[in-house]
């Protein structure tokens, strides 16, 4: 072979090896580039977004609107006449039957005042309490007002009566709290339905009282108030 010939056959081999190199070399350059975009993105994971990356700070959150349910019987001052109101809202919800409620845990509560008031469509009847803890209550129609310590036959002026036991009650000496020192009975006079409360005082954590009602057994609701405390027995006056 000539000396020309074998310049030309090796231009030849070394042309066939560079086309058989350079998909390596094609390949090789995509997996550098790759890398190189891989080491600009942030975080370099592929972790899905927790629901905190995608919740909008604006976004309203639900809060409960709690309502009162129809029917129920004031508890608060907020939801209840005062004890000197002049009016209420009538009808309200009442019958004959006992009405009772528990006390708190840690009450120990003394009578400390009690008033009488005549109003449109009801007398009131308001208990002061003093002392720590929420009062709690039975108050029924009795045949006969009977002192619960004794068992004797009290003399109570009305045609009705009507027993309010005040649960969670405790001895001034136990209070803390001076008990009621007023006139006792209470007179309501004459112009409604109550003609007088008679406190009778406590026994086994109970303040029992009653209350004398004229002409025959009326329907009644019972509540507590806050601030200062009080039971309130509402007696109505349908006439």
């Amino acid at each position: 072979m000539t000396a020309r010939a074998t310049r030309q056959t090796d231009r030849g081999d070394r042309g066939r090896r560079g086309a058989m190199t350079s998909p390596r070399a094609a390949t090789a350059v995509v997996g550098l580039l790759a890398l190189s975009l891989a080491a600009c993105t942030p975080g370099g994971t592929d972790d899905s977004p927790s629901p905190s990356d995608t919740t909008t700070s604006g976004s309203p959150t639900p809060t409960d609107s709690p309502t009162d349910a129809p029917g129920e019987s004031p508890t608060d001052d907020s939801t209840a006449p005062a004890d000197d109101a002049t009016e209420a809202p009538l009808p309200f919800p009442a019958n004959t039957e006992p009405d009772t409620q528990d006390p708190s845990a840690d009450a120990a509560l003394t009578v400390t005042d009690i008033r009488v008031g005549h109003h449109d469509g009801y007398d009131r009847v308001v208990f002061e309490l003093g002392g720590t803890g929420t009062p709690g209550w039975r108050v029924e129609y009795v045949d006969q007002p009977v002192d619960d310590g004794k068992g004797d036959v009290v003399a109570v002026d009305g045609d009705a009566y009507l027993q309010v036991m005040i649960s969670g009650s405790g001895y001034p000496m136990d209070t803390g709290v001076d008990e009621y020192a007023g006139p006792n009975p209470v007179r309501a006079g004459d112009d409604g339905e109550v003609e007088e409360v008679l406190l009778r005082g406590v026994f086994e954590g109970y303040t029992q009282a009653f209350v004398g009602v004229d002409d025959e057994r009326r329907p009644f609701r019972v509540f507590s108030l806050e601030d200062p405390t009080r039971v309130v027995v509402d007696v109505r006056d349908d006439d």
